[in-house]
């Protein structure tokens, strides 16, 4: 049975993040009903809005790509269409070599056209390295490589410590030498297959870029934060007639054999929480790769044993509030910094300078965010809250000179937040989907498939309702052409 073939099909999403909620607005609009299961207390997953020192801030991730169209136009969609902001400034640094320098232009995800867009943050050595890059015989890409291999290879490991390496860990708080470049940055995967030089491969999307001629901001954000969009998914939802649980956590998902009203056996899916237990025409399971692995070891075990092998990475955020009056901050929306420069923090964000709403809720007051936290990084995360913000004003005073005492502060911690894409997560993906498809009525979706970003996630949520209903090209499109995370200015 066909769960979007039908008006009156019955569709449990497992799982309120953005993904989740996406996937029920869709499936709400093709006249099914649905019900959204949630084991935590909230809807939202990593959009978390929250406040300090009386301002609205975001708690989780801060701006979705614009450029792809899901996360806006859904947003839209959802009555949000005159809080969408871009950033106040897209002018940001890279703390690194003792120096807070301007961050490059003219470059994809750190690797540069040409050497001279990275001078002022290389040294004439590392520059001189990329020049041998037009000199050197091709290097195969395979079938994957690991990002930061391949640029070494090419450019030289300065390029890749200084640039690529931060660039990367602000998106999935990763290591560039384990990344996959087929997953993370596709577009340069697909380039390098077809030319000899890197920088030549790295031109050539440029000019594509430029001939493309998009106009209007890279990223985009919400007034009070984008942690108000899955709020605003979920009104919308529940006002369609959706069902929205929180606190009911799944403990079993199983496929059982039910008479329909002619007496004929047909297959449904049981799916218990807590003391509620549901049947469902159609199930899609928008969770993390842990929780999804074992939902789905009864039904599936070889989909659970790769869902079981996604790797994470866990992070903090910490989010510090100042008198106006007692600080002066460099210009531009903050600065990422080089794991190779030692420093504790990975980026700081100037929030009250990237975002104009922040700073209207109350002149007064400037909110900066710092970020810790990047995969197998762990000495870190066990400080208490006290330590996280004591060495993220230690580096923040040793990048701009800021001593004031803060108004507030307050320490977000994402355990296990951001799946890890090593270099062959695409053929994992595909063979997870594979499994999948083995078991009728069933789809995954989320942030350990196609990519880690807002817009990546819908379209995945958006092929996952597509796959019940038997069109597979969203699929297809996504494994055919992954979604690029771009790091969206600095502390992200």
């Amino acid at each position: 049975m066909s769960a979007t073939g039908t008006s009156t099909g019955h569709v449990v999403v497992i799982g309120a993040g953005i993904a989740g909620l996406a996937a029920a607005h869709r499936l709400l609009g093709r006249g099914l009903r649905v019900t959204v299961l949630e084991a935590s207390e909230r809807v939202g997953g990593k959009l978390l809005p929250g406040e300090i020192a009386g301002v609205r801030v975001d708690l989780g991730a801060e701006s979705m790509l614009a450029r792809r169209p899901e996360a806006v136009a859904l947003a839209r969609e959802v009555g949000l269409t005159g809080q969408l902001q871009p950033p106040a400034t897209a002018t940001a640094s890279i703390w690194t070599r003792g120096a807070l320098r301007p961050m490059p232009k003219g470059h994809v995800m750190g690797v540069p056209g040409t050497a001279t867009a990275l001078a002022g943050v290389l040294s004439d050595e590392g520059l001189a390295r990329i020049e041998r890059d037009a000199e050197l015989p091709r290097t195969e890409v395979g079938d994957d490589v690991a990002v930061g291999e391949y640029v070494a290879a090419r450019l030289g490991r300065e390029v890749v410590d200084r640039l690529v390496e931060p660039l990367l860990g602000g998106v999935y708080a990763g290591d560039a030498y384990r990344i996959s470049m087929r997953s993370a940055v596709p577009q340069l995967f697909q380039a390098a297959r077809t030319h000899d030089s890197l920088t030549a491969a790295v031109r050539d999307i440029q000019a594509k870029a430029a001939a493309s001629r998009e106009t209007g901001p890279v990223f985009m954000g919400i007034e009070g934060g984008v942690g108000r969009l899955p709020l605003a998914v979920a009104e919308s939802v529940r006002a369609r007639g959706g069902e929205i649980l929180t606190g009911a956590a799944v403990t079993e998902l199983r496929r059982v054999a039910e008479p329909d009203a002619a007496a004929r056996p047909h297959t449904v899916w049981r799916v218990v929480a807590g003391d509620r237990v549901l049947q469902a025409d159609a199930v899609i399971v928008a969770v993390p790769a842990p929780v999804a692995a074992g939902l789905l070891r009864a039904e599936s075990p070889e989909a659970a044993a790769e869902l079981a092998a996604v790797e994470y990475a866990s992070m903090a955020l910490i989010t510090l509030a100042y008198r106006r009056a007692d600080l002066a901050l460099p210009e531009g929306s903050g600065f990422l910094v080089p794991p190779v420069d030692g420093r504790t923090i990975k980026a700081s964000t100037f929030a009250s300078q990237k975002w104009g709403w922040i700073a209207d809720e109350d002149p007064d007051v400037v909110v900066l965010r710092t970020s810790v936290g990047r995969y197998g990084e762990t000495e870190v995360l066990r400080r208490e809250d006290a330590g996280l913000v004591e060495v993220s004003r230690q580096d923040l005073r040793e990048a701009t000179g800021l001593d004031a005492v803060p108004l507030r502060t307050r320490v977000t911690r994402w355990t296990d937040g951001l799946p890890q894409y090593p270099v062959g997560h695409h053929a994992r993906v595909a063979r997870i989907r594979e499994h999948v498809a083995k078991l009728p009525g069933l789809a995954v979706c989320g942030a350990q498939y196609d990519g880690v970003g807002i817009p990546a996630c819908i379209a995945s949520a958006y092929a996952a309702v597509d796959q019940l209903g038997g069109d597979l090209a969203g699929v297809e499109e996504l494994m055919a052409n992954p979604v690029q995370s771009l790091h969206g200015g600095a502390g992200e």
